[in-house]
């Protein structure tokens, strides 16, 4: 059955961007880790993605990744990340698309949207690439399955949270736990 998950990278004290909303510290988390470590984690990304029919992102997410892979003037990089998965951004603000994406700017009401993506996905997963207060929205209407978390070896202190939303224990069963010399990786069902 197909699930609705959010898959993330994460800090130790539970920050997926630092306070400049910039990924660099994951960067050089991942730089830390050994050859084998490397391959793991882009080996589960893609067994992850291979499972993924549709993807939901945030606008500052979008604007982060248009910025940082230069993908206006390298379209061709969303490809090789994210293939020919369509991709719902939701935003309030206009934003550019990149030439070649399956991308539908959206705003509002997750719902009527997340109807649209099942339909996209046909029969694969969905998944809510972040920010966090998007996932609390798909968390907020009961559509979120699962979260599957890598835990990057450093703190940041303040930035955007993981989750900005309780949700508590009984909500949550860790259904899978793994390591390598540099992440951990926790997966867990949301009720």
């Amino acid at each position: 059955m197909a699930k609705t998950q959010y898959f993330t990278a994460t800090s130790i004290d539970g920050y997926i961007a630092d306070s400049h909303n910039s990924l660099d510290w994951l960067f050089e988390a991942e730089a830390g880790a050994t050859k084998s470590a490397g391959a793991a984690h882009e080996q589960r990304y893609n067994d992850f993605f291979s499972c993924v029919g549709a993807m939901a992102m945030g606008a500052t997410t979008y604007e982060w990744v248009l910025e940082h892979e230069q993908l206006l003037e390298r379209p061709g990089k969303w490809q090789e990340y994210y293939r020919d998965v369509p991709s719902w951004i939701f935003t309030h603000r206009q934003l550019p698309a990149i030439p070649g994406a399956r991308l539908s700017f959206v705003s509002g009401d997750v719902r009527p949207v997340f109807e649209q993506m099942t339909a996209a996905a046909g029969g694969k997963n969905i998944w809510i690439v972040g920010g966090g207060d998007l996932v609390g929205q798909f968390t907020d209407q009961g559509l979120l399955d699962e979260l599957i978390l890598g835990v990057a070896p450093v703190t940041l202190g303040a930035g955007a949270p993981l989750l900005p939303r309780r949700l508590s224990a009984a909500k949550l069963t860790l259904t899978d736990c793994d390591k390598d010399d540099t992440f951990a990786y926790l997966t867990y069902t949301v009720r």
